[in-house]
C-alpha cells in the first residue's frame, strides 16, 4: 500500500476556503485532543469521579463549536450530507446541553468517560484527516481509520450517550419539567432510527473509500 492516498481530484491554488478549513479541523483536532488527554489522565489517577472536574466545561465548548458543521454542510463549504450532519450535531448537543449540564451529577458515571473518549477519538482522526484532505493526500493509516475506526466507535459512543439518558430518566429528568422525561423518552425512541442511519451512512462511504476499486488505484 502506498504512503498516502488520493483524496481529491488534484488541482492548482491554495485558497482562502481551504486555508479556513485547515484552521477549523486542527483548531478541532487540538481541542478533541485535549478532551482525551484530560479524560485520560483523570480516570487512570482518580477514576471516573474526577472526570467532571477535568473537562466538563472544556468539552461542552469544544462540542458547542461543532455547530459551525451544521452551516458548512447547509452552504456547501464542505460536501456533506446536511441531514446526517444535523442529526449527529444534534444529538450531541442534548447530552452536553440537555444532560450533562443540567444534571452534573451523572458525570461521574463510567458511562460519560466512555462517550468523551469515543467521541474525542473519532473526533481527533477525522478532523485529522481533513487538514490533510485540504492538501489532495492523507497518510493511508489516517486514511483507513477514518472509514474503519466507527465500527467500534460509535457502538461505543451511542451505547453511553443512551446510557446517559437512562441514568437521566432514572434520576433527575422531572426535577428540570414534568413533561422532560416525555421528551428524553422521545429522543432515546429516535436512537434506533437514527443509529441504523448514521451507521449506515458510514458502511457505504467505508465500501467507498476502501472496497476494492480504491484499492486497485492505490
Amino acid at each position: 500500500m502506498a504512503n498516502s492516498t488520493p483524496t481529491a481530484p488534484k488541482h492548482s491554488g491554495f485558497g482562502p476556503k481551504n486555508a479556513y478549513l485547515v484552521l477549523y479541523n486542527a483548531a478541532s483536532a487540538i481541542a478533541w485532543a485535549t478532551v482525551l488527554g484530560r479524560v485520560t489522565v483523570a480516570y487512570s489517577t482518580d477514576g471516573a469521579e474526577a472526570v467532571p472536574a477535568a473537562v466538563d466545561n472544556f468539552a461542552r465548548v469544544t462540542q458547542s463549536f461543532a455547530i459551525m458543521e451544521i452551516f458548512h454542510a447547509l452552504t456547501g463549504v464542505v460536501p456533506a450530507p446536511f441531514f446526517t450532519t444535523a442529526m449527529q450535531v444534534a444529538s450531541r448537543l442534548l447530552l452536553m446541553w440537555g444532560i450533562t449540564y443540567p444534571f452534573p451529577a451523572l458525570n461521574v458515571d463510567p458511562f460519560y468517560s466512555s462517550m468523551l473518549v469515543a467521541w474525542s477519538t473519532t473526533e481527533i482522526i477525522r478532523y485529522s484527516y481533513f487538514v490533510f484532505k485540504q492538501f489532495n493526500t492523507v497518510p493511508s493509516v489516517l486514511h483507513w481509520l477514518r472509514y474503519s475506526a466507527f465500527l467500534i466507535l460509535y457502538p461505543i459512543g451511542i451505547t453511553s450517550e443512551v446510557a446517559m439518558i437512562i441514568s437521566a430518566l432514572r434520576g433527575p429528568a422531572d426535577t428540570l419539567h414534568e413533561f422532560y422525561p416525555a421528551a428524553l423518552l422521545g429522543i432515546l425512541a429516535s436512537y434506533v432510527p437514527g443509529s441504523i442511519i448514521l451507521y449506515s451512512h458510514m458502511l457505504k462511504q467505508r465500501k467507498k473509500n476502501l472496497g476494492p476499486a480504491m484499492r486497485k488505484e492505490q
